[in-house]
């Protein structure tokens, strides 16, 4: 499996941008956790989304708290894409985004390779 994450940029504060991530090779068909996280200069890597499939009777999102109500997670299955639209966008913002994927199956992880959004003031 190979993910791999377009869209990153330099945006203005207040500003919106869209982040794609192809996901090809093989399939996870079982439980799964799929997401964004990003590592910001000197900082640790954090959760933005993540959204568990396959698990128990339903799935569910969680949202970093200082994302929730301005990011969204999307995927168009068909495409094999997942998607994060962000808004209202603040400096704070700036950083790399991953797009992963977690088999809970085979208890495999994938990373793609990371866009840089840098957010201007």
């Amino acid at each position: 499996v190979q993910l791999q994450a377009y869209g990153g940029g330099l945006v203005q504060a207040g500003g919106s941008l869209r982040l794609s991530c192809v996901v090809s090779g093989g399939n996870i068909t079982g439980p799964n956790v799929m997401g964004w996280y990003r590592q910001a200069p000197g900082k640790q890597r954090e959760l933005v989304v993540r959204v568990v499939s396959g698990v128990g009777s339903g799935g569910s999102t969680t949202y970093g708290d200082s994302v929730k109500g301005r990011f969204t997670i999307s995927r168009d299955n068909a495409k094999r894409t997942m998607f994060l639209q962000m808004n209202s966008l603040k400096p704070d913002d700036t950083a790399v985004y991953y797009c992963a994927a977690h088999d809970l199956k085979s208890m495999m992880m994938y990373w793609g390779q990371g866009t840089l959004v840098t957010v201007s003031s």
